[in-house]
């Protein structure tokens, strides 16, 4: 299976897709279970429940972006202190996000961080965290610790272990190792693991997601790709509207190649174009994922720039909508019901709605239809990933968002998961 299978996500010509599990020159990776998970019933190792990923360049440069929760975990507080423009690894463990356990969980993270940093040799400031799991219980920390360990003993040039070892409710892993062919005639390695299915809405959600190049760059320029890719990928995502405590995305690049990327060069904007193309794919996985999701839907939105963002965000975020697309419901009703929620009582409703291209409303009144056109319809909305278009009165601006549906696996999920 390809990795860039969404109709909604464009591999770019110059990148060619290689072994998933690989990573770029300089990186490596391991995951082991070391207990914060339980067991299965019958024995074997468990599932896989902490990671270490590492670059082994000194002059590796970051950037990182975390949630805006006003409550966060302890793993974002204490990374938050760290090197964030030169960090080396990150230690993340699945099972327990660490988050709402006071002065204990930020000396657990610490002591974490310090164990790693001890194990790989290399300061403590130059080590992130990240936790994922069950909120407000406390992370067994001699158990994190011996996990940190071994991973440090155990570490190797395929990410598979690691990626295992960041999985919550997710249904397999979300990675990817392209080749990016660079103007200059170079070329270098990207890239990139991820985790996430629920508490997913815009300002991330709960997820990680953390990128490799063996390209070398300045950490402006990393930076700065990094925040416009986000805003392009996991900013534009939803499952259920929650925003997480513990989202978490950092970008490594270590120079291993030998290929220096050049600010404001054509070398740059290729490799951001591939970085674009495989964190929205990225972010695409995570909604298809949606804690049993079956369908995508994206609402793209355009007018008035002060009004695209919250209609998109209604519509998204609406359970009638979601539970709608569950079905191959093309129920507009409940798409054009959230467009006026959002926009408000006293406001002109002049809304032109299509659906997969086919056109259901003009302003803001919906169109006849013939037995014919509603099957034509119905057959459209089948598929696994559906369009929907707004345009709203007034111009200079246009989002979208991308949502799953509302299953039934999803309420099974979210009513049994801190048991």
């Amino acid at each position: 299976m390809t990795f860039f299978r969404s109709r909604w996500v464009q591999r770019p010509e110059h990148v060619r897709e290689l072994d998933p599990g690989a990573l770029p020159q300089g990186f490596r990776a391991a995951g082991v279970h070391a207990g914060i998970k339980a067991t299965p019933a019958g024995g074997g190792a468990g599932a896989l429940d902490v990671g270490l990923l590492v670059s082994d360049a000194e002059a590796t440069v970051s950037a990182v972006r975390f949630c805006d929760n006003a409550l966060v975990g302890a793993p974002i507080a204490v990374t938050s202190e760290a090197r964030l423009d030169g960090l080396r690894a990150v230690l993340a463990n699945s099972g327990n996000s660490n988050v709402a356990d006071g002065s204990r969980g930020l000396e657990t993270a610490r002591a974490s961080q310090a164990a790693a940093a001890e194990a790989l040799g290399i300061d403590a400031e130059l080590v992130g965290l990240a936790s994922t799991g069950v909120i407000g219980r406390e992370l067994p920390r001699d158990t994190l610790l011996a996990g940190a360990r071994a991973c440090a003993e155990g570490l190797g040039p395929d990410s598979a272990d690691f990626c295992a070892a960041i999985l919550t409710t997710d249904r397999g892993p979300k990675r990817a190792c392209l080749e990016v062919a660079l103007p200059s005639g170079a070329a270098v390695r990207l890239a990139g693991q991820a985790k996430g299915a629920g508490m997913i809405s815009p300002r991330f959600a709960t997820m990680f997601c953390f990128v490799e190049t063996d390209a070398e760059f300045e950490h402006d320029t990393l930076d700065l790709l990094t925040g416009v890719c986000v805003k392009r990928s996991f900013d534009r995502i939803s499952v259920d509207g929650q925003l997480s405590t513990s989202d978490t995305v950092i970008a490594f690049a270590n120079g291993a190649a030998g290929v220096r990327i050049e600010p404001e060069s054509a070398d740059e904007l290729a490799l951001g174009q591939a970085l674009d193309a495989l964190m929205r794919q990225l972010a695409l996985e995570m909604v298809a994922d949606g804690e049993g999701a079956t369908r995508v839907g994206r609402v793209v939105v355009r007018g008035a720039t002060e009004l695209v963002e919250p209609v998109a965000r209604a519509v998204a975020d609406s359970p009638l909508v979601k539970a709608a697309l569950l079905g191959a419901d093309p129920n507009f009703g409940r798409i054009l019901q959230s467009v006026g929620q959002a926009l408000g009582s006293g406001t002109q409703f002049v809304v032109d709605l299509s659906i997969e291209g086919i056109q259901v409303a003009s302003a803001g009144v919906v169109l006849d239809f013939d037995a014919e056109m509603w099957r034509t319809l119905e057959r459209a909305v089948e598929s696994s990933e559906v369009d929907i278009d707004l345009a709203l009165p007034g111009e200079g601006g246009e989002t979208e968002v991308f949502f799953s549906d509302l299953t039934h696996e999803y309420v099974t999920i979210n009513s049994e998961y801190s048991t």
